[in-house]
């Protein structure tokens, strides 16, 4: 049987690959436990210094798999049941301190959109297309949407999408925030920012990425709190003694250089 999201790794960089293409990647039944364990996985995994989401096929989600809720005969409290599930892993990817990109392709529809917002720096193609859907067919948003879409684009115009049956380009996408950036082949563009993280201090992006998501929903003290910590636990690793002690030994060239000019 293929597998519903194909992990892969390269050194340190950590790829999933949505791979239902027949059914728009839409998030089904047996997808949803593997996102979840893929994500307590990787999150532990003190190797991975990146992680990569990319899709098969023309689209990179389209959501929850509709069809097969209706076919199964599922209760609402199964599609609850379900939601918990599926959110377990996008809480475990916001939370990490693991710095992810998106590859967008395509359509990206309802809980699709959560899910692309799980990663921290999207590239889209230039024939991606946003839609949310819910409320045309009676369902409301999950998969985070109401929480990362309005802090992605703000409220106004979060509601304007789920309110409105809207579609926005990839250019849109762009201006509004939803996207990082628009790129004529998002998977090598994507694999591009994700080596540059692994080139650099891949560490301390993580824990930007951690700094900036959590700071959205705590005091702001509790940040101040969590940013001394950070920084001082930073400061005391040996990637971060190396860098320092360059940039410090460059800055004094340059000062030394100037003085003689």
């Amino acid at each position: 049987m293929t597998a519903s999201i194909i992990h892969t790794r390269d050194g340190a960089l950590a790829r999933l690959t949505f791979n239902r293409p027949a059914s728009l990647n839409a998030m089904g039944f047996e997808m949803g436990p593997r996102w979840r364990d893929l994500a307590h996985e990787i999150t532990a995994d003190p190797s991975v210094g990146a992680v990569l989401l990319d899709a098969a096929g023309p689209a990179f989600c389209a959501g929850g798999d509709v069809v097969e809720m209706a076919a199964s005969g599922s209760s609402g409290a199964d599609i609850t049941a379900m939601a918990h599930v599926i959110h377990d892993g996008i809480r475990t990817f916001v939370e990490s301190g693991i710095p992810i990109v998106a590859a967008v392709q395509g359509a990206v529809a309802g809980g699709g959109l959560g899910l692309m917002l799980t990663a921290d720096y999207i590239v889209a193609g230039d024939r991606a297309r946003f839609v949310s859907k819910y409320a045309n067919i009676g369902l409301t948003p999950d998969l985070g949407v109401s929480t990362l879409l309005p802090a992605a684009i703000g409220q106004t115009r979060a509601l304007r999408m789920l309110l409105d049956d809207l579609t926005i380009d990839a250019a849109t996408a762009l201006e509004w925030g939803l996207v990082t950036e628009v790129a004529d082949d998002p998977a090598a563009r994507a694999e591009q920012i994700a080596r540059l993280w692994l080139d650099g201090a891949t560490a301390a992006f993580g824990q930007a990425k951690r700094l900036v998501r959590a700071g959205a929903r705590r005091r702001f003290a509790d940040n101040l709190d969590d940013e001394a910590r950070t920084i001082g636990a930073s400061f005391d690793t040996p990637d971060a003694a190396a860098r320092v002690a360059a940039f410090a030994a460059a800055s004094a060239k340059t000062t030394h250089d100037r003085g003689h000019a």
